[in-house]
Order: structure tokens, then C-alpha cells, then sequence
């Protein structure tokens, strides 16, 4: 596949961009994020399917961290090898440092030494030049914010990434990053990345609010919190599922017998939009017009293909609004999620 040969579909419209920020950036307003499922030893037939699917459908914003897999690191190997047969130009690719990567006092956080050894860790990894947007993939509170910031600021200048980010900043840290970065006259952010759903709405308070006057765009990750909001669930757990696994994201006090009920409620909603909870949760998320993105999750191409008619809906009337609040306010999460915690 190369640039001069595009499917002569990709760009036909079926996928919308929107503007990130007040940045030159325009985003899918469905990316592909590459947390789950696209780790191992090597690339799978069915990750490249998924990101050629993708890619095929108009998305073309990747979203990796250096320490998604499992095994960490394997996930960047992987969609790095798949990536290097599409045309690089036409492709927005992310990644993010901040959490744990390696042993040692050095293997995590904000500081310039893990950002940028990091940064150039994940760019091997990945076999690329550069990265579209690099991240800080979350704060950090025992590292003066002018030293992450100032990391960032080096990524764009030494030409290893064109944009930064942050991610899962509360609204009074993304307030201060902005500052910060306009007082020291370095690279400001474009793009913020927070955990956003129907069942995790912090980003409400004030923060969509605060992005959309500061200039950032914002791009949605787990707006199906983390294969809740589709019909994995609807009876029950089954064998199998992400929520079985060891290391499930998805808390044992997250699946519980009420909040399935809930589930089941926006199901019946979803289907009189003639829509599955899959897409409807995508829609829900989109529906605001400060959500640059949505970052949806993804272990089988129909999962991609049937997520991909999100965007062909993303109205709701007020009746329908005022109906999914009363639902969620049933739902029995920790009051952490909310407050942006």
C-alpha cells in the first residue's frame, strides 16, 4: 500500500475530522487506541487486520504508551511493524510516557530523565523518526511540573515528536501546564487526553470547559469503560472476557448484578436509536462538540466494523439525554471516577 494507491474509499467521507484544539491537527473522530490486544511476541494476522480495517474506514490517529502490551513494550513492536507498510504521512501516531516501564528509580514519572529516555525508547521500539504527539502520560506529583513541561518542550525541539500532550491531568493541573508552558515560553500542549464516558463523566465539571478556552483539543480514552458499555455484558460475565484476565482493568466492584441492570437499560436505549451500547457510547461521547476523538478499544476487526457506524449518529434529542442520566445515576461505581482522580 503506498500513498500514490489509496482505497479510493478512505477519504469518501463516511469518517468525520475535527480540529484538535486550535492546532493545525485534525483528528478521526474515532482512533484507534492500542492498550489491549496488540501486545506478544509478535505481530498477529489479527492486529494487522484491526489497523488495516481502520485505516481502511478512515481512521488514522494510532494511540500507544510505552508500556502497553502485555509483555510492556511489545505493543509499540508490534503496531510499529504493521505501520511501516502504510503511508507514514497519512498517519498520526502517539505515545506516551509517565507510568511504570522498568525497574529502578528511573523506570516511571515525570521527570526529564524517564520522559525523554523513554521517548527515545518507545521511537526504537516503533522503528520511527518521530511521533505526531508525545504525551505525559500522567502527573506527577513529586516532580516540579516546569521539569515535565521543559521535557516536553525538548521532544518537539530535538524533532522527535511534533505535538505534546498530557493525559489523565486534573482540571487544576491542565490549568497550571498551560500556564506554565506560556510563562517559560515553551511548547504548549495541544491535547488532552482523560478518561471520559457515559459512566465517568468528571470531565463535565469543568475541564471540557477549561480545554476549549485554553485552545486544547481533547481525545476520549475508554469511552466504553473498558468493554462495559457494549453487549459483552448484557448476560452476565462471560468466560473468557477481559474482566477474568489477572490484570483486568475492569475492579471486581465494577461488575456487579446493579450495574448490569444499568447496562442492560441503555441497551434497550441504544436499540430504539436503531443503534448497538457499543455505538450509541461512542455517539454519547462525540456528541460534544469540545471531544476532538474518541479512543476506542478493539479485539476483532467486527468490533472495528460495527464501531465504525458510531459516527453516523451522533444527535440525541433531550428526551433521550434526561433518560440516559436517570439510568447512570443508578450505576454503583467508586466516587474516585468522578472527581478525575
Amino acid at each position: 500500500m503506498t500513498a500514490a494507491d489509496p482505497p479510493p474509499s478512505r477519504y469518501d467521507g463516511r469518517m468525520p475530522y475535527r480540529q484538535c484544539g486550535k492546532s493545525g491537527v485534525k483528528l478521526p473522530q474515532l482512533s484507534l487506541g492500542c492498550w489491549h490486544n496488540f501486545g506478544g511476541d509478535k505481530p498477529s494476522p489479527e492486529q494487522t487486520d484491526m489497523i488495516r480495517t481502520s485505516f481502511d474506514g478512515g481512521i488514522t490517529h494510532f494511540d500507544l504508551a510505552n508500556n502497553y502490551g502485555p509483555p510492556y513494550g511489545s505493543a509499540e513492536c508490534n503496531v510499529g511493524k504493521i505501520l511501516k507498510d502504510l503511508p507514514r504521512d497519512e498517519l498520526l501516531i502517539s505515545s506516551k510516557a509517565g507510568y511504570d516501564m522498568w525497574h529502578g528509580p528511573y523506570g516511571q514519572g515525570g521527570s526529564r530523565k524517564h520522559l525523554l529516555a523513554s521517548l527515545d525508547q518507545s521511537l526504537k521500539r516503533t522503528n520511527l523518526e518521530y511521533f505526531d504527539i508525545f504525551y505525559s502520560h500522567c502527573f506527577d506529583p513529586n516532580v516540579p511540573l516546569e521539569e515535565t513541561l521543559t521535557a516536553l518542550d525538548t521532544a518537539v525541539k530535538q524533532g522527535k515528536a511534533l505535538y505534546v500532550g498530557i493525559s489523565s491531568y486534573s482540571t487544576k493541573q491542565t490549568h497550571e501546564a498551560v500556564e506554565t508552558c506560556k510563562n517559560l515560553n515553551l511548547v504548549v500542549p495541544i491535547i488532552h487526553q482523560p478518561n471520559y464516558s457515559m459512566l465517568n463523566r468528571w470531565v463535565e465539571q469543568d475541564l471540557l470547559d477549561l480545554c476549549g478556552d485554553q485552545g486544547l483539543g481533547v481525545i476520549a480514552f475508554c469511552p466504553l469503560f473498558q468493554g462495559l458499555l457494549s453487549d459483552k455484558y448484557l448476560d452476565g460475565i462471560p468466560p473468557n472476557c477481559r474482566f477474568s484476565l489477572p490484570l483486568s482493568p475492569l475492579r471486581k466492584n465494577e461488575v456487579n448484578e446493579q450495574n448490569l441492570r444499568v447496562i442492560r437499560e441503555l441497551n434497550n436505549l441504544a436499540n430504539a436509536r436503531e443503534q448497538t451500547l457499543a455505538q450509541m457510547s461512542l455517539s454519547w461521547v462525540l456528541r460534544h462538540k469540545g471531544v476532538s476523538s474518541a479512543l476506542m478499544g478493539a479485539s476483532s476487526v467486527e468490533q472495528i466494523r460495527e464501531n465504525l457506524q458510531a459516527v453516523k449518529n451522533l444527535e440525541f434529542s433531550k428526551e433521550e439525554e434526561t433518560q440516559i442520566d436517570r439510568i447512570v445515576a443508578k450505576i454503583n461505581l467508586p466516587k474516585s471516577l468522578w472527581a478525575g482522580d
